[in-house]
């Protein structure tokens, strides 16, 4: 009440005080070196007393460790995934600038910082604290102040949370079950309030700020770098300061055992973004990597297409208008926009090109592969004729051995840390000794089979599968012509084959299937099937969702057509 400055910030006067004794602004949450001085005269009668409140918090006398907030665990995920993708190129201002932003959005409409504590949870929390806290200052949630700068060394984790100090006996209760002060608690929220932190959603602010950045990283790329070892996300508490403690109910929160889903990871980023009433996002223009022709010229390459092959894709990017602008831009709670997955929409492009082109039906390739084999043989000048079959076994080779060295490894993956994690106290000592036998029964069966120490990981790259036109074996494609399947009408390049089959009639409308359009691999041309398992592996996610972004782009290709048939067959079905 007593402190009358304007804040440097919004020239406002609206302080508050956090738990720590420091003054914040309620209209922009600015906080000030200033701190409160605090009149104590409990234990000296007649003797006014000045302290001044630097929030440091309460070290555990048992196991040197200190108490944290299971908010400040995902912060410091948060750090080192942000840190790992400014190593991979990303640009730095990503992580202390749109990366620290949207997270303390989100402590703040979460209720976990910058705000009053619900009176809900002060009776969960504060049941059994001193019920002498000065009446002049409300009750807060933990402020965090210093700890939300991302740039701050992981070793800094003093804030200004003396809400620490007053939960004390709550958290001598429950450091039994939990390293965190609130770890029991944080599991018992409801889950419909708030958007609850998991370790999923780390990717999502992850993927949040790059598209908010317009980087060229798509999602794909981001999870497989997860995947890869390249971002912290398995295991990431080893790289926990080591007194912040882990056991218990931690493990539940932090610890992983299962790949990043691609759907589990987009749709929670979409959910982020509505609960922080994000604004549009920046433009999405055809300057950028995520624009459809940008990356259907990377996948082609990386398909080891020709180059030609781009044309048909602008080409049908065009004819469906789904290069625009306001098409391709996020607008959180738009529910009209559809949302885009921009990977997977240019490779949906690709396959809609070589159908028109190749048709995918187990017969019209052939005959086309067929007639450009005996030109090739019999004509030697200029650029050869593209093969489909010959691509095909190229590919298929290719991709045989990078699938079958990524079951591999993702088989003799182990789950388990190299830092021992206890679910109790009691049990701490017995995890570490049995946590030692095994490391030296490893290493005495290392030495006995001469097995030796994998190599280290090569560098993180955007393309999984390389062509060069270098190679005498002709395995590159590349500079490959299309003009034994194309024809001249009305001053454009058309292709011979005037068919086309579609990949259903109708798309479902159903909700709860979660699909467009149902797939099988059985139920189509095993060139079709061959096509969307390539990019599935490109893209690491499940060749149904390629499929379900074909059929939405044939629909719009062909939509005249549809309704004409529709009128003369109202009774058509799937």
């Amino acid at each position: 009440r007593d402190f009358n400055e304007r804040c440097a910030q919004c020239s406002e006067v609206n302080w508050g005080l956090t738990d720590g004794g420091r003054f914040y602004c309620r209209s922009c949450h600015n906080v000030t070196e200033r701190t409160r001085e605090v009149v104590n005269t409990d234990f000296i009668s007649n003797t006014r007393v000045q302290t001044i409140s630097k929030g440091l918090r309460k070290q555990e006398q048992n196991d040197g460790g200190c108490e944290w907030y299971v908010c400040e665990g995902f912060q410091l995920v948060l750090k080192k995934q942000a840190e790992a993708l400014e190593a991979l190129g990303v640009c730095p201002q990503m992580k202390d600038e749109i990366l620290c932003n949207f997270w303390r959005r989100y402590l703040q409409k979460s209720k976990q910082a910058y705000c009053n504590r619900p009176a809900g949870e002060t009776v969960k929390t504060l049941s059994v604290c001193d019920s002498s806290t000065d009446v002049e200052s409300e009750p807060e949630r933990p402020s965090l102040l210093h700890l939300l700068s991302l740039s701050e060394s992981e070793g800094d984790l003093q804030t200004d949370c003396s809400f620490a100090s007053s939960t004390s006996k709550v958290s001598e209760s429950t450091s039994v079950c939990s390293g965190s002060v609130d770890g029991s608690l944080y599991l018992m929220k409801n889950q419909k309030e708030k958007l609850r932190m998991t370790m999923p959603m780390t990717l999502s602010f992850c993927y949040m700020a790059l598209l908010w950045l317009r980087e060229p990283m798509t999602l794909s790329d981001l999870l497989r770098f997860v995947v890869e070892g390249h971002i912290p996300y398995l295991n990431v508490f080893k790289h926990f300061p080591e007194k912040m403690k882990l056991c218990g109910l931690d493990l539940k929160i932090f610890c992983v055992e299962s790949w990043p889903v691609y759907e589990e990871v987009y749709n929670k980023m979409l959910e982020l973004a509505v609960f922080l009433d994000l604004p549009r996002f920046p433009d999405i223009t055809d300057s950028c990597f995520l624009h459809p022709d940008m990356l259907c010229m990377k996948y082609l390459m990386e398909a080891n297409l020709p180059d030609e092959l781009h044309n048909w894709t602008c080409r049908v990017v065009k004819k469906i208008c789904i290069g625009e602008v306001d098409f391709l831009t996020l607008v959180p709670g738009n529910k009209s926009s559809r949302k885009v997955k921009y990977d997977v929409l240019a490779a949906a492009v690709i396959v809609v090109a070589l159908k028109l082109l190749f048709l995918l039906d187990d017969h019209y390739e052939w005959l086309l592969s067929d007639f450009a084999e005996e030109r090739n043989k019999n004509n030697k000048e200029g650029g050869p004729y593209f093969e489909f079959k010959k691509w095909y076994k190229v590919i298929k080779c290719s991709l045989d051995v990078e699938q079958k060295k990524l079951d591999e490894e993702r088989a003799k993956y182990l789950w388990r840390c190299e830092k021992p994690l206890f679910y109790s106290a009691r049990k701490k000592s017995k995890v570490l000794k049995r946590r030692q036998m095994v490391v030296n029964l490893q290493n005495q069966f290392g030495k006995l089979s001469g097995s030796l120490r994998p190599a280290e990981k090569p560098n993180p790259s955007s393309f999984q599968l390389s062509w060069s036109e270098e190679n005498t074996d002709g395995s590159c494609f590349h500079g490959h012509s299309l003009k034994g399947i194309l024809q001249e009408k009305c001053g454009l390049l058309t292709a011979m084959n005037p068919d086309y089959w579609l990949c259903t009639v109708r798309l479902c409308t159903e909700k709860l299937c979660g699909h467009l359009a149902h797939y099988r691999g059985v139920d189509f041309p095993q060139s079709y099937h061959f096509v969307l398992r390539l990019f599935s592996f490109l893209l690491r996610i499940q060749p149904s969702y390629i499929h379900d972004e074909v059929c939405v782009i044939e629909h719009k290709l062909f939509h005249k057509k549809l309704c004409k048939k529709r009128k003369h067959n109202p009774g058509l079905r799937k």
